[in-house]
């Protein structure tokens, strides 16, 4: 049997991964002048989306308007304590000021506590205020804070909601997304779901490791860097 052979070249890779690129901006003292880069970034390199905080939202809809990038914002961050009506809420929010993408963070001290059914009511619940605009839902299980058990439990939980894709990590926790987390989370919810690889990728060898390893979303503040490193440039 011969071989397969890959016949992509590194522009063609590059542009490949930049279309799986959450382009991130989420720190608080984020300025209008650093998101409005973010934005000519996005649209420049062509990424999945621009991902900041909610009040941003507006602002990245009319920038990226008739561009190809999505808005992904995010909803009960960085925590994902906050109550599930307000979670609710405030994907209704964004959504209607021009999100298209949502990530929320599960509940993390129910499922440690083994409330497991809150724990998918909750994913639940943003997943059928967001599905009805057509808005993706990604869950971020953060990883950091779990067990190998309740990594997998969360992502079934995920997958039983109805979300899109379930998330490593907000990049706020003491580590982000590791090789391992992501093949055990492919592994745990199928093919067909997505999964979004996120903290502490900052180049392009940790791009394409998550690929390798099942991540059909990679989120990054370094997306510019990756592309170039890809392009060899």
């Amino acid at each position: 049997m011969q071989p397969v052979i890959n016949h992509e070249t590194r522009e063609q890779t590059a542009e490949r991964v930049a279309g799986m690129i959450d382009h991130t901006l989420l720190k608080p003292t984020a300025t209008e002048e650093e998101i409005r880069a973010l934005c000519a970034e996005a649209r420049q390199y062509r990424f999945a989306s621009v991902c900041i905080n909610p009040a941003w939202v507006p602002l990245c809809a009319r920038l990226l308007a008739g561009s190809p990038v999505k808005v992904c914002t995010v909803v009960g961050f960085p925590l994902g304590a906050t109550l599930t009506a307000v979670k609710a809420y405030e994907t209704q929010q964004v959504i209607a000021a021009g999100a298209q993408e949502v990530d929320m963070v599960i509940n993390i001290g129910a499922l440690k506590s083994g409330q497991d059914q809150v724990v998918q009511d909750d994913i639940a619940a943003v997943v059928n205020a967001a599905r009805p605009a057509g808005a993706l839902t990604k869950v971020i299980i953060e990883t950091t804070y779990l067990t190998e058990d309740e990594k997998i439990r969360a992502c079934l939980l995920t997958k039983a909601a109805g979300a899109d894709f379930v998330k490593t990590s907000t990049g706020f926790g003491p580590s982000g997304a590791t090789v391992e987390d992501v093949a055990l989370m492919r592994r745990t919810v199928g093919p067909e779901m997505g999964i979004k690889a996120a903290g502490g990728i900052r180049t392009a060898a940790d791009a394409q490791a998550m690929i390798a390893a099942g991540a059909t979303r990679i989120g990054a503040s370094a997306g510019a860097r990756i592309v170039a490193e890809l392009k060899g440039a």
